[in-house]
Parts: C-alpha cells; structure tokens; sequence
C-alpha cells in the first residue's frame, strides 16, 4: 500500500528493527498505535521479542489477525487497548488508531496559549484521507469559538499522524512528532 521500497518483507523487517533498537533500550516505553503486523501470529510473536522497550498497543484494524489467535503470545505488553488517553510531562495525549476529529481536551491551553491536549492516531498512513485530516486541521484552527469567560479564540487543533515512515521506521517522542509536525504546519 505505502510502496515502502523494500525489496522483500524480511529486508524491511530488518530495517525496523535495527532503527527501533537503536533508539529504544530496555526500559523505554513504547506505544505502537496499531497495525503492528499483517502477519500471523508466530511470525508476530518473533517479531516481538527481537524489539527493545516495555511495549503497550494501541489496537489497530489488521490487529486482529494475530490478537485473536491462541499462538499469540500477549505477555510482551504491558497492555493492549482500543483507546487511552495518558500524560507525558504535563500534556494530556489521547490515543487511538483512528484519527477523531474532535477529542477530549481539544479546547485546553496553558495559560501562554500552548495546546495542553494532543490527539495521537495513525490508520491513514500517508494517503488521502491524511490530506483531508490536514484540510480540517486548517479549517479547524480559523473557525472561532466563545469560552465561558465571554473571550472568543481560534478552535485548538493538535492532531498528529504517527506513519512510521514518517520517522524513517523510528520511535519517535512526543516531542520529537510534535516538532516534525510544527515544520509540517499541522500542530501549533
């Protein structure tokens, strides 16, 4: 689908894991927001045990493939949900394998106007429908609305796309997607 440019699956395999482990040690924590493998589960599970990190996962819709099955092997994450929302250094991250258009804790900023609430998916890829998510992150952000204390400001939207190849198969931080994003134009 992505025409990713490896010669075969096993090259691109490879590839992951080498750029995931040469970012991620042992004790990092890594959230996989879905699609984490096409294949079935014992293939899965090998996959699994060459990445470093403590892993959670994000439940995407080719999940499924290996989840359902008895072969898979789930103790390699620390858990496996449809959608959570956590925190990472005073900002509220909301997660999910579909993008939602409008999520909890849009509308909150810091007092100096920056975004306390970030929305984390991937499912689109690089595709249309993430040109489309652009466009309502644009027209999003020049509509208006008023606030309970009478002022009227432009609609937060802070919606970040996670397509590994993004980030050249590399685990990224939030940080390090916030700051891709901002030279994008899509996250403030």
């Amino acid at each position: 689908m992505d025409k990713r440019g490896f010669e075969d699956i096993d090259e691109m395999h490879n590839y992951i894991i080498k750029k995931w482990n040469a970012k991620v040690n042992r004790r990092d924590e890594v959230i996989i927001l879905g699609d984490l493998s096409f294949g079935k589960a014992e293939e899965t599970n090998e996959l699994l045990k060459k990445l470093n990190g403590k892993l959670c996962l994000i439940r995407g819709n080719h999940d499924n493939r290996f989840l359902k099955k008895t072969a898979f092997d789930e103790s390699r994450f620390e858990w496996i949900k449809d959608y959570t929302e956590i925190a990472d250094n005073n900002r509220k991250i909301v997660l999910c394998h579909y993008p939602i258009m409008c999520y909890n804790g849009q509308y909150r900023l810091t007092t100096e106007g920056k975004p306390k609430t970030y929305m984390i998916y991937g499912h689109v890829h690089d595709t249309h429908d993430q040109k489309l998510i652009e466009e309502f992150i644009k027209i999003t952000r020049k509509a208006q609305s008023g606030y309970r204390d009478g002022t009227v400001k432009n609609i937060p939207c802070n919606m970040i796309n996670c397509f590994c190849m993004y980030s050249d198969y590399t685990p990224w931080s939030l940080d390090e997607w916030i700051e891709y994003w901002k030279e994008r134009g899509t996250v403030e």
